[in-house]
């Protein structure tokens, strides 16, 4: 097994030092096994880099409770936490509610305010808002990593959707010969 800071993985290479110690996410790539889920690399890649504050500015990324507490508001419009526990999909304390909320808020999700002794929480965006904005975050994230970083998350858009549906492959290059063109027309290369 080589050691690497966060977990053991099996040594797949000629077992030098410089081998079992390489940077970044390369040793992750050498193990065999490892070699098919680029995908789901690329996903916890993304995640880590959103959890760790390399993303400045807004967070977009949502946990499970986060995501379901902000359909909820997407759907009801402005309510208290009160309104919000008998919508989710289990049973949750009260606070936990109201702490997820606040987090929420803090992330600049949600506003709200205080009316009595309770507060009321709106979306700050629309969910097709945040959607664009999330993904703009996470592919600025990507591009502005690394030159490798930038070249796995080419590669694997393509890839992805190529799989799944190829008229959007196509309606994909369309969209960068316009975006092309309209770069020279501004002066741009």
């Amino acid at each position: 097994m080589v050691e690497h800071p966060n977990r053991r993985i099996p040594n797949t290479g000629s077992g030098s030092k410089k081998e079992q110690k390489s940077p970044g996410m390369l040793w992750f790539f050498r193990s065999p096994a490892n070699r098919g889920n680029i995908w789901l690399t690329v996903i916890r890649l993304f995640k880590n880099r959103f959890a760790s504050g390399a993303n400045q500015g807004q967070s977009f990324a949502l946990g499970t409770l986060e995501f379901e507490l902000m359909e909820v508001l997407w759907s009801r419009g402005e309510s208290n936490v009160r309104d919000v526990i008998p919508k989710l999909s289990r049973p949750l304390a009260y606070t936990t509610v109201m702490t997820t909320l606040d987090r929420l808020f803090k992330k600049g999700l949600l506003d709200r305010r205080k009316s009595d002794r309770a507060f009321f929480y709106s979306p700050s965006f629309s969910r097709q808002e945040w959607e664009r904005r999330r993904a703009g975050n996470l592919v600025a994230g990507f591009l502005s990593g690394p030159h490798p970083s930038r070249e796995l998350l080419l590669s694997c858009l393509l890839e992805a959707v190529g799989e799944h549906d190829a008229e959007l492959l196509d309606e994909l290059e369309k969209k960068i010969r316009s975006r092309r063109k309209e770069l020279l027309r501004q002066g741009q290369p």
